[in-house]
């Protein structure tokens, strides 16, 4: 009876919490509906041209950033999960540290290494003094902002499709080794459609980070859904139009995880096989062993190695605007927000 209501109690509680926290986190959803139920100001934004350029802009560099990420991501997790070559332990830590770059840093030392007389060109100078500066590629705005958030949260996929790799599909390929299926049919039939919802989990979390960037469509100067709700809230004070872009954005999302609701139905596995030793990576030796080095290391190196190359070469070059920030400070204000969220999503995850 005592153990009986004390279940039931605890049920309560839990039950409040999570209704609290669900509560608090679909606020604002609600407050932007009701607003836009009581205004008709948005006829005459909806009927322009505005909401068309932020939809397109937004959607042109979703698409790009989504399919970047994926070969990012999905390549090197699959050379690193199933073959053994040079630097191969390395490489699997060290791709993560590309999460470590925010995408607006990245596009700060992308912009800087292309611009006029930039760093391409001092390097390209330093070779060869007589360099003209019209061989460096002038990258258009959209395409630098494909690049930064490509570059910088291709992580997400990497991280997830690697653990499903080595964790997952072990018992699959042994299976499929033992059939004498080949190795094309292991990986289009067995391989990526097992892996395909964890790798879509990836997918969401890039399409939601894209979609929500400020900082490096607004230094190129790209019109998106995000910076449309920051011009018109904040510099135009136009409140209903910055509530009909957040349900704009928010549709975008939502058709994501609808896709994959639907895919999901159609699609059901089971895992009734029991566990067997873990698959060998197989090894690679000779041009085979140098091709996937060189592709880990071309997306470590252009993803982590060449932003802080940047910095680096910035803090040298403008030593003097350091003299200027309190660092300790900031890194102790960073650190404070850092422990403090963490702790926060951490404990409500437990609930949810």
């Amino acid at each position: 009876m005592f153990k009986s209501y004390y279940n039931s109690r605890g049920n309560w509680l839990i039950f409040l919490l999570v209704l609290t926290i669900s509560t608090v986190a679909i606020t604002p959803l609600f407050s932007i509906i009701i607003s836009l139920l009581k205004t008709f100001l948005i006829d005459s934004f909806s009927e322009s041209n505005i909401l068309i350029t932020y939809i397109k802009n937004s959607f042109d560099i979703l698409f790009f950033v989504t399919v970047l990420t994926i070969i990012f991501g999905v390549l090197p997790s699959y050379l690193i999960s199933f073959f053994n070559f040079s630097g191969v332990n390395f490489f699997k830590y060290a791709l993560i540290l590309s999460l470590a770059i925010p995408p607006y840093i990245y596009g700060y030392s992308l912009s800087s290494f292309f611009e006029n007389y930039g760093t391409a060109f001092s390097l390209l100078n330093f070779l060869s003094p007589n360099i003209d500066n019209s061989i460096i590629p002038n990258l258009s705005p959209k395409i630098m902002t494909i690049i930064s958030l490509s570059f910088s949260l291709f992580g997400y996929i990497y991280l997830l499709s690697m653990t499903t790799f080595n964790s997952q599909l072990s018992n699959y390929i042994e299976m499929s080794r033992s059939l004498g299926i080949s190795k094309f049919n292991t990986i289009s039939k067995i391989i990526f459609p097992l892996s395909r919802p964890a790798i879509f989990i990836g997918i969401s979390l890039v399409a939601m980070e894209t979609l929500s960037d400020f900082g490096t469509v607004s230094f190129f100067g790209i019109s998106t859904l995000t910076t449309g709700i920051y011009n018109s809230w904040f510099i135009f004070d136009d409140i209903e139009t910055s509530n009909l872009l957040s349900i704009v954005l928010l549709g975008f999302i939502l058709c994501l995880f609808y896709i994959e609701n639907k895919f999901q139905k159609k699609r059901k596995f089971h895992d009734s096989v029991t566990k067997l030793n873990q698959v060998k990576p197989r090894n690679l030796k000779g041009f085979h062993n140098l091709l996937a080095f060189f592709i880990c290391f071309l997306i470590f190196f252009i993803s982590f190695i060449f932003p802080v190359l940047q910095m680096i070469y910035w803090s040298i070059k403008h030593s003097n605007y350091l003299d200027n920030i309190n660092l300790l400070a900031l890194n102790l204000n960073t650190l404070f927000l850092i422990i403090t969220t963490s702790t926060i999503l951490i404990s409500f995850s437990f609930f949810l």
